[in-house]
């Protein structure tokens, strides 16, 4: 394949339709059925999933936790207003990599107060994509003073105030280092995935910490030539086995959300098989691509043009996957972070 065209993946949503605030009851959401093979979709609940899983399946779930990377502050000196966004930590001790606004001028040796002197951070590096790497100081432990005066990084379509951090995590979220919320997860209840394991299915994390890469835009008309964000994993030999057995005795493996299955795809060797790790991936998943581990999907519905409705077309194919949100639309499904799920399989 040599071309395929960013606005073969374009869809019309209507402004309202993205959902600004996460529904009370996390499971209260809607699933839209879609059969990869047919095209053929139906309308349910989030809680009708029990009806589309068999034991001896596996769910793959990503255990990451999104930590408040959002912080307001002013500038030392000048007193003027900024905003930082922590993006990924750095090895250097008490140093990450942050998005500033406004930052063009911030230079190296440029310092920054939070919280009245609670959090201080200098610039040690500007990076030539523009983003900074800062060095932070503080009186007691970083991650306890974040939790305390950081705001959850919502996406930018989001444009109203989250009232309940929780609500922007998913209820197994274990492992802190998320800038973006693993968000076909936030849909399980802790009562859902009980009756799940009784069931008979069998649950299975893997860690991925989502990037914000994964809402930059792709800017090349030809998709081919989109460079895709880098993301840490982890995958453990245990999760990596209940997976391996799961297809040996024919059950089926069902990742929720395309950062699950970023982790099994780029893990996977030529048969499928995985094994524990912990890396970096930059895979990119487009229509041609062939699938080594997941058999079904638990996703959201994503932005026109993305490369998340690329992954979801790859397994689905494009012209099921355009009409599947078309008909969202026309039904008026809840779009994105805080919207509904569908089911691929």
């Amino acid at each position: 394949m040599s071309e395929l065209k960013k606005q073969d993946f374009y869809y019309d949503l209507p402004e309202e339709l993205i959902a600004q605030t996460p529904l009370a009851d996390r499971s209260a959401s809607r699933l839209m059925v879609l059969d990869k093979k047919t095209g053929e979709v139906v309308h349910k609940h989030f809680t009708d999933i029990l009806t589309y899983l068999k034991s001896g399946d596996t769910l793959v779930l990503n255990d990451t936790k999104v930590i408040p990377a959002r912080l307001y502050g002013e500038k030392v000196g000048s007193g003027g207003a900024i905003e930082f966004l922590l993006l990924k930590r750095c090895t250097q001790e008490n140093c990450w990599e942050v998005i500033l606004k406004p930052g063009r001028k911030a230079r190296e040796g440029a310092k920054f107060s939070f919280a009245d002197g609670k959090l201080l951070a200098e610039v040690v590096e500007v990076k030539e994509d523009g983003n900074r790497i800062v060095r932070f100081s503080f009186d007691g432990i970083f991650e306890n003073i974040l939790d305390e005066i950081g705001q959850m990084p919502l996406p930018p379509y989001i444009k109203e105030k989250l009232s309940d951090k929780d609500r922007y995590q998913t209820v197994y979220s274990k492992y802190k280092g998320s800038a973006a919320a693993p968000i076909a997860g936030l849909h399980f209840t802790k009562e859902l995935l009980e009756k799940i394991r009784e069931m008979g299915v069998s649950i299975a994390y893997v860690t991925l910490h989502v990037g914000l890469g994964t809402f930059r835009p792709v800017k090349e008309e030809n998709v081919l030539n989109h460079k895709m964000h880098t993301e840490e994993y982890f995958i453990t030999e245990e999760a990596a086995n209940i997976i391996n057995k799961t297809h040996e005795r024919g059950g089926r493996v069902i990742s929720v959300g395309t950062t699950s299955t970023r982790v099994l795809e780029s893990v996977a060797d030529e048969n499928g098989h995985l094994h524990a790790c912990h890396a970096q991936t930059e895979i990119f998943i487009y229509p041609g691509y062939k699938f080594r581990v997941i058999d079904a999907l638990i996703t959201n519905f994503h932005l026109p043009e993305s490369t998340l409705i690329m992954l979801v077309s790859a397994l689905a194919g494009q012209e099921h996957v355009l009409a599947a949100y078309n008909e969202a639309v026309k039904e008026k499904y809840r779009f994105f972070s805080f919207g509904d799920a569908m089911l691929i399989q």
